[in-house]
């Protein structure tokens, strides 16, 4: 079946452009963009730029590379104590508070990735030479203004992405030190740390959901229905109609998120759980885009439903910060902790989601780089966004600075990442105003939630009156306030 599509979907895009170009010919178009709005003709403009039936044969190729690579992941068995485990059952190991055996699963998944390194380099060489040999077929001067189409930018470009990428590293990167060298210090580390520390930040280990995967559900149900009657509805939906896989199991899929069932109106959501604090970000994350989804299930036509991958992604991760209300019947004791390693999580990955994005805007303009070249880059590039990082080659790949071959978006989705950190500042913008008036702070979500995908981003984030994380002053705010929060932060009697 997967190797059916990857050659029938571009195929049938030649058609969907044709659609597309009739739809921008019609002589009613006034009135359709008077009636449902200018971004479906916005975006199918955009979307004519995308293609020619003469990258066809690069498309298929393109979409069997993708399948190589997410298919060498989701085979991997990784030898550790004895026994063999997936890529994302490795995690659980990897969180352990033990660190002797954090340090021996980060070494022993480092080795697996190193061990395939040769695959995984060549695989990444050809895609993106096809990728730009597509965007110079199309008339671009390399891919980068191909992948900003294909990702649908509406309202912001390159020159927009560099400015924030900029402010991440002016303002996010020093909070962002400053947690690290907090954590070594609780941790009776040398800063900078291993990848193996910094992926713990408590002795007594990272905060652990309270119970078993049907615990971690029902207290997401409570938390729903709590916190308003469109959430309550919607929760029990999914619930009473079987629309979630959750467990980890051998050879499924890594990863998680939320599709649409269209012919049902329906949100489905897809994970692996790994007994992490992780499981109950899906049911906060995934269920976020879901909720996203359920609300605008009617729209007309259903393209407006959705809005842009960083519109969708505010969506989710605003969501995990509304949950903490009920941190304690998730975690238990572990609570205190939760709140804050999510806070701590939220900023400290800004700089490592616009490195990859900085990355890819690199390879892309210079795609004869060979994977030598590209490996030695991510690790320059380590030193500016993520200078608490150890690259000692202690732990295989890790800190030989090599890590972005793990990173699925580089592969399947390039010039996707950027979209969770605009996300992530939106989100983090919710959970300022939260802390001031969690009501308020839910009125302004909603504003922003029901629009679906009716305008562009930014358009979203003004009519629901908020700031664009395109403003530096958003970035400054965000810092200035969780640095004081951080600074006062309570972790009296945890390790």
């Amino acid at each position: 079946e997967e190797s059916y599509w990857n050659q029938a979907s571009p195929q049938i895009n030649e058609y969907y452009q044709e659609f597309t170009k009739a739809l921008l010919a019609s002589p009613f178009r006034a009135e359709l963009e008077k009636k449902y709005g200018k971004i479906v003709f916005m975006n199918a403009e955009i979307a004519l730029k995308t293609f020619s039936p003469a990258i066809i044969p690069m498309l298929q190729k393109e979409n069997e590379l993708v399948n190589t690579y997410e298919k060498l992941l989701a085979s991997a068995q990784v030898p550790f104590e004895g026994k063999k485990y997936t890529l994302s059952q490795m995690t659980l190991f990897k969180n352990d508070k033990d660190d002797e055996r954090r340090l021996a699963a980060w070494k022993a998944e480092g080795q697996w990735y190193k061990d395939n390194q040769n695959q995984l380099d060549e695989i990444y060489d050809q895609m993106v030479h096809l990728r730009d040999e597509m965007g110079k077929k199309l008339g671009y001067d390399d891919f980068v203004k191909l992948g900003y189409y294909r990702m649908t930018r509406n309202c912001y470009d390159k020159a927009d992405v560099e400015k924030f990428r900029e402010a991440v590293v002016k303002y996010v990167v020093p909070v962002a030190a400053k947690v690290y060298e907090r954590q070594a210090k609780r941790l009776g580390k040398t800063y900078p740390m291993s990848y193996a520390d910094n992926a713990i930040e408590f002795r007594s280990g990272n905060p652990k959901p309270v119970g078993k995967p049907e615990d971690i559900v029902a207290a997401g149900k409570k938390f729903y229905e709590w916190r308003s009657p469109e959430t309550r509805e919607f929760f029990d939906y999914m619930l009473e109609n079987e629309l979630m896989d959750l467990l980890s199991t051998k050879g499924k899929q890594g990863g998680g998120y939320c599709t649409s069932i269209l012919d049902y109106k329906a949100p489905f959501i897809f994970a692996n759980f790994n007994g992490t604090q992780g499981d109950v970000d899906v049911i906060t994350h995934e269920a976020g885009h879901a909720f996203a989804a359920y609300l605008n299930r009617n729209r007309i036509p259903f393209a407006t439903i959705w809005p842009g991958m960083e519109a969708c992604e505010v969506h989710s991760m605003s969501m995990e910060f509304f949950a903490e209300a009920f941190s304690k019947e998730f975690f238990g004791e572990d609570a205190r902790k939760y709140d804050y390693s999510h806070l701590t999580e939220a900023l400290t990955f800004l700089p490592y989601g616009t490195m990859v994005d900085h990355f890819q805007h690199i390879v892309y303009e210079n795609p004869d780089m060979t994977p030598a070249e590209r490996h030695a880059k991510w690790k320059e590039l380590i030193g500016i966004y993520q200078p608490w990082m150890k690259l000692d080659g202690e732990i295989p790949f890790y800190a030989e600075g090599e890590g972005w071959q793990r990173q699925h978006h580089i592969y399947s989705m390039p010039f996707y990442y950027i979209d969770y950190c605009l996300a992530q500042t939106v989100a983090l913008e919710f959970w300022e105003l939260r802390r001031k008036d969690d009501q308020n702070a839910w009125e302004h979500y909603m504003a922003y939630t029901k629009q679906g995908g009716s305008v562009p981003f930014t358009e979203l984030l003004k009519n629901a009156g908020m700031k664009s994380p395109f403003d530096e002053s958003c970035l400054r705010e965000v810092c200035e306030t969780a640095a004081r929060y951080l600074d006062q932060y309570d972790l009296t009697g945890i390790e």
